[in-house]
């Protein structure tokens, strides 16, 4: 994990979410991890082991368990809450914010934000919002396209035609990511997702014609914000004496950051309609995934003929 994330990019990214107090601390305050703490034992009085630098949530059990305790106790219990890096305290299901809890959030500048949602809920939405903005980043090269919900990641050399071959994709209806630079980052053990800088994002650069924005020219449909990227196509110029896959059963994985994605290898010769092959791989793949291969059925077919012409001997 790396960066950091204000409270106020929090409240402006995630639905649901309201400023009850402490709007003027929102800039101020940073979130620097993913995990949210529940202050269950801090309750009781037990701050040995506080972890100060999470968001604090409050859900039902948290706030019934203060409205019991005395006005006094329940504003030393908040005031002790309120560490030098907590970044807010949320509370769900629109609870009533205790009297004390404000007053000591505001004493330490922290905000309190509000939200109608189940605990559960806004928990994971604060943890899936958190961990892909703190996750560590890089930036790979090449052309991110959702292809029937695929996330289908083009790479290959300058020039080899990776944003031509999107545009073909596009007017054939699918989705544009991003283009030129594809931010990616890593949410779980097995998911990378692809974004397009901020810069970049909705863009594709023709050469020749230059940069056209995709959204404007083609509609809201043509594009999306990220993506899981499941599948890589590589785009390599053609040569005579270079081997390439032919049957589909040489699997190529790439490593982005711990997940293995796999890769395909597609040569690039003048009047090959890459657009339409890159779909049928997309759907080639797709079909794997669902328990059907195709370079399978081709080789228990080959068999079999080949048993039927041994027999007949």
């Amino acid at each position: 994990m790396s960066g950091t994330v204000s409270v106020k990019e929090l409240v402006d990214e995630i639905t649901n979410l309201e400023v009850h107090s402490g709007k003027e601390y929102l800039e101020e305050r940073l979130i620097t991890t993913e995990d949210i703490s529940r202050p269950g034992l801090e309750l009781t009085g037990y701050f040995d082991y506080y972890p100060e630098e999470r968001i604090q949530l409050f859900g039902m059990t948290e706030i019934s368990y203060g409205n019991k305790m005395s006005a006094k106790k329940r504003l030393e219990i908040m005031n002790k809450l309120c560490g030098a890096n907590t970044p807010c305290f949320v509370v769900s299901r629109y609870l009533a914010v205790p009297e004390e809890m404000t007053a000591a959030a505001n004493k330490h500048h922290i905000p309190i934000l509000r939200s109608k949602l189940p605990t559960t809920r806004v928990s994971a939405k604060l943890t899936d919002f958190l961990s892909g903005r703190l996750a560590q980043r890089k930036s790979l090269h090449g052309v991110l396209v959702d292809i029937y919900g695929l996330g289908v990641l083009i790479t290959g050399d300058s020039g080899v035609g990776k944003s031509e071959t999107a545009l073909d994709l596009i007017k054939r209806g699918h989705r544009l990511i991003a283009d030129d630079r594809v931010e990616v980052h890593q949410q779980d053990e097995q998911t990378v997702i692809g974004e397009a800088p901020r810069i970049l994002r909705h863009l594709l650069e023709i050469r020749g014609v230059g940069i056209i924005d995709v959204m404007n020219l083609f509609g809201a449909g043509a594009v999306r914000s990220k993506t899981d990227i499941s599948l890589i196509i590589n785009l390599e110029n053609w040569e005579r004496d270079k081997q390439f896959d032919r049957l589909g059963n040489g699997e190529q994985k790439v490593t982005i950051f711990d997940v293995d994605i796999p890769k395909i290898s597609i040569p690039v010769k003048v009047g090959r309609n890459l657009a339409i092959i890159i779909e049928a791989a997309a759907m080639n793949y797709r079909a794997k995934t669902m328990g059907y291969d195709a370079t399978k059925a081709f080789e228990r077919n080959l068999n079999e003929l080949i048993s039927e012409n041994s027999d007949k001997k």
